[in-house]
This record gives C-alpha cells, sequence and structure tokens, in this order.
C-alpha cells in the first residue's frame, strides 16, 4: 500500500480561500483555477452533518458533490422505498441474494443510527438539501452501487465469500453500542490508515474494488463537477485516496470502473461439467450394468436432492406447496447452473403467503431479531432461499458422490 497513506492531511494554508475555520476534515486542493473542498464524513454522525451544512452556507460553491449513486440517492430520500418492492419480480429476475445483502447492510446501519440518534447518510442528505436551500446544482459523484458490488463479488476469491457473507450476518446480529466518540475516533486518518491497511493485507481484491476503485471513480467525477468553487462531501475513509488521485491530476477511465467482469470461463466450466458427470454417470451404469440399475441411481438422485430441500423448507416453516416445490424441483434446478432451487422455493412461498406491508416497513429492525425470521412472512421468504439451497448443495455432494462412486 501507498505509504502516503499513513500521513496526516494537511490543514488548508490560510491563503486557500475558505472563508472559515474548520476542523481537520476539511481540505482543500486547488487544480489550475478550480477549488476542490473535501469534507470527510462518519456516514451516522451528527457532527458531520452539521459540518457538512456549515460550510456549505459558508463557502456558497458552485457545485456540491455527494458520494452517492441515483440508486442511494433513492434510497436516502425514501425511507418508506421498502413498501414499493415487487417482490416476485425481483425473484423472477433472480436478484433475491442482492436484495438480502442490502437489507443487512440497512438494518446493520439503522441499528447503528438509532444508538446514535442520526439516521445513516444523514450528512448527505443534508448536503443536498442545504444546497438546494441555496439554488446549489448537486452532482451525485458515486459509481452505481451494483456494480461495484458485483465487480467485488466476481473479483473475491470463492474461500472468502463464505467469509465476507459470514461476518456480515454476525454484524446483523452483533449488539455492541457504538458511541459518537468511537465514530470520531474512526474518523482519524491514522486509525482509518490501519483499517484500509489491515484490509488491503486480508482480502486486497475487495480494498481494490471498495476503496481504491471509488477514490479515482469519486476523484474523476469531482474533478468533472462544473464551477470553479466545489465542496465534495465523501466518507472520511475515501480522503487520503481522493486527494492523491486529484493532486496528481489523474485521468481516470470511468468506462473501464464501469464494466462488469465476465463470469469465469473456469466457473461455467465447473457449474456445467458437475450436471454432466451425473447424468453421464447414469447413463454409463445404464450400459454397463442395465437399466434397472441406471433407474436406481436416477431415483437416488432425487431423493438425495429432494429430501434435504425439503427439509431445508420444513426448517424455514414455509408453506406445505413451498416444501413440495423444494422437493419436486431441487433435483432438476441441481441439473443446471442457470437456477437454483431457492429461486423456486422463494418464488412459491411470495406467492402462497404474500408478504404484509408492515413487514415491508419494519423489515429493517426485524431482520436483526432472530426470531422474526419465522414470525414474518416476508423474511421467511428468505429462509426459504436459503435453507433450500444449503438442503440442495448438501443433497448435490452427497447423490454426485453415491452415483460416481457406483461406477467402481
Amino acid at each position: 500500500m501507498d505509504e502516503s497513506m499513513n500521513e496526516p492531511l494537511e490543514q488548508p494554508p490560510a491563503s486557500s480561500g475558505l472563508r472559515g475555520q474548520y476542523p481537520e476534515d476539511v481540505q482543500v486542493v486547488s487544480i489550475l483555477d478550480k477549488s476542490i473542498i473535501l469534507i470527510g464524513t462518519a456516514h451516522v454522525s451528527q457532527e458531520s452533518a452539521d459540518l457538512v451544512r456549515e460550510v456549505i452556507e459558508q463557502e456558497q460553491p458552485d457545485c456540491v458533490c455527494v458520494e452517492l449513486d441515483a440508486k442511494r440517492m433513492e434510497v436516502l430520500s425514501q425511507p418508506k422505498r421498502w413498501e414499493s418492492l415487487d417482490l416476485k419480480e425481483i425473484i423472477r429476475k433472480q436478484q433475491l441474494s442482492t436484495l438480502l445483502v442490502n437489507l443487512l447492510l440497512a438494518s446493520y446501519q439503522k441499528r447503528l443510527g438509532d444508538q446514535l440518534g442520526v439516521l445513516p447518510g444523514t450528512e448527505m442528505i443534508e448536503a443536498t438539501r442545504t444546497a438546494e436551500k441555496y439554488g446549489i446544482p448537486v452532482a451525485l459523484c458515486d459509481r452505481d452501487v451494483r456494480v461495484t458490488m458485483r465487480r467485488a463479488w466476481r473479483t473475491t476469491p470463492f474461500w472468502r465469500k463464505s467469509m465476507l457473507v459470514s461476518s456480515l450476518l454476525l454484524s446483523v446480529f452483533d449488539t455492541t453500542q457504538v458511541s459518537e466518540q468511537e465514530i470520531r475516533d474512526l474518523k482519524k486518518q491514522d486509525a482509518l490508515s490501519d483499517m484500509m491497511e489491515e484490509l488491503g493485507k486480508e482480502v486486497p481484491t475487495l480494498k481494490a474494488v471498495l476503496i481504491d476503485e471509488r477514490d479515482r471513480y469519486l476523484a474523476q467525477k469531482i474533478h468533472e463537477a462544473k464551477g470553479q468553487k466545489i465542496v465534495a462531501v465523501v466518507g472520511a475513509g475515501h480522503m487520503p485516496g481522493i486527494q492523491r488521485t486529484l493532486k496528481a491530476q489523474e485521468s481516470v477511465n470511468l468506462e473501464e470502473l464501469d464494466v462488469i467482469p465476465p463470469v469465469s470461463g473456469a466457473w461455467k466450466w465447473v457449474g456445467w461439467s458437475i450436471p454432466a458427470i451425473i447424468v453421464g454417470s447414469i447413463i454409463y451404469i445404464g450400459f454397463q450394468k442395465g437399466a434397472v440399475a441406471a433407474g436406481e441411481n436416477a431415483l437416488f438422485w432425487v431423493l438425495a436432492n429432494g429430501i434435504p430441500s425439503a427439509i431445508g423448507g420444513v426448517l424455514a416453516l414455509a408453506h406445505p406447496l413451498t416444501i413440495l416445490a423444494a422437493f419436486a424441483s431441487a433435483p432438476f434446478t441441481s441439473l443446471t447452473p442457470v437456477i437454483g432451487v431457492g429461486y423456486v422455493t422463494a418464488f412459491v412461498q411470495a406467492y402462497v403467503q404474500p408478504p404484509l406491508v408492515r413487514e415491508f416497513q419494519s423489515v429493517a429492525e426485524d431482520i436483526a431479531i432472530p426470531k422474526r425470521w419465522w414470525q414474518s412472512r416476508l423474511l421467511r421468504v428468505f429462509l426459504a432461499f436459503l435453507l433450500t439451497t444449503i438442503g440442495s448443495i448438501i443433497g448435490t455432494y452427497v447423490g454426485g458422490a453415491k452415483i460416481v462412486s457406483n461406477l467402481f
């Protein structure tokens, strides 16, 4: 990692043209005739929101840039957004896992915000409101969050993905109280540098996508903002990288950073090779040992996949039709990487027991309480998705191992 990450941020010089005196969270970068005022914030800090408002009011910039994309802006500006979700359409598009991750993150941030008395992203909303109050244009400068998540997922090694998902789930149920002082401490440059360095060591590909790429993306969009005086509101962790990119006057190709890497050809080969091996093995057994032996192995495959998936549905307290769908579809969905049994069962569950409107309203709170996963119709859809998928994975391993062993 660049050693400059460990260097303290410079205080704005007296000649920087600032109208007010601000804390070290405010930094100025001058590029030719453009003055860029960077405000490093914590996303659940009232202190950050107050600072953002103060700087915009005093400096009266030509443009205010915020670390948001259109999707996240919509999320922050529409607190009741979950109520308008078309769950069946999300399942049809096979985006249920993405929705679950977003709900887990929203739940964690909401709980953190509840502890501190401020909603996540308050400083970003404060920036846009203050800018609108004074008729100042607002620029959304962050990369589409869906692109960021997909790039992160595609570039993260398989074994790391399971660790990340586990950590995310554990964080949702973590009841540790976080104080405003701890938030302030995390904004300090030395603490952030240590955290970024540790992330870089543990999961370098993840840091590259979530931090380094977005530093460069944000810097380019901020530099492209119209006007000579720009105020940019960004997370404190992005400050060093943005400053380095701006000061180096690096030209960043945004199109390259917006590309979602294709699925590895090796993974496609693996995805189709497993069903090919299973089907090929059953056919070969038929030639070698007869149709009865082939039928017995085919039946074993059906039961090995159907029973664990159905048990997953039972554990989810899913509707009987959902459990039946799990048993009937798992043997076939296991033979194709196109769709998993979880999406079949989730769709059936959402159809026969539609979630209630109030459950969409309270999902951010409910998701952090384990017992409510079984009490809420909405969260039970996710349980049906997860537990039947786990059952199918177990069944594929057991059934596949048994059938291949019968070849010998």
